[in-house]
């Protein structure tokens, strides 16, 4: 099975253009935006409820807290939100009438929650509807990874991040193109 594609910030922002016109704009750029800022699993972002995403206050958490279920390899692990994530999901928030912390944090149509293949099929039609080719439900989690590679974060830090158990597996993640080649070769003079 081939890779998803690792979008650039330039095929990004057409998905997000994308999305600003649709029905559930907030939404759709608010669950996008998880993915690739965050760095959750689709899975993971389908799973979250009110409780999880939202202090009783109803400020956007700085921390999510993922239990054994909701991951992939049944560990528990802490999401790190960053401000510009936490502003997204408020924004988002905002379209939210009912705030009960056991219900879904995300919604479909029919204001139930997502599941995690209704939601991979949902990023494959984004993708598809956009004309971006190669791109997947863990298009966000390689981009999210990659590019803070490319900032320098530490691999173990990033495993840590991505909730991998070998840094192995972040390294896959990890995408190299000859803009960064060049770069690291002109570090030596």
């Amino acid at each position: 099975m081939a890779q998803a594609k690792t979008l650039s910030q330039a095929e990004l922002d057409q998905v997000l253009d994308y999305v600003s016109t649709k029905k559930y704009a907030l939404r759709d750029r608010a669950i996008i935006l998880t993915s690739f800022l965050g760095g959750l699993r689709v899975a993971e972002i389908a799973s979250l409820k009110m409780g999880d995403v939202v202090n009783p206050d109803g400020t956007i958490k700085n921390e999510i807290r993922l239990t054994a279920e909701q991951t992939k390899g049944k560990h528990p692990r802490t999401v790190f939100v960053s401000q510009r994530l936490q502003t997204e999901l408020a924004n988002y928030l905002t379209t939210r009438h009912i705030k009960d912390p056991s219900i879904p944090f995300f919604h479909t149509d029919n204001r139930l929650g997502f599941s995690g293949n209704g939601l991979c099929v949902w990023f494959f039609q984004l993708y598809k509807n956009v004309g971006i080719c190669g791109g997947s439900s863990h298009s966000g989690r390689k981009f999210f990874i990659t590019t803070l590679a490319n900032k320098g974060i530490g691999v173990r830090i990033l495993a840590s991040l991505a909730g991998h158990r070998s840094i192995a597996v972040t390294q896959r993640y990890i995408e190299v193109n000859d803009e960064q080649k060049r770069n690291a070769v002109e570090l030596l003079t």
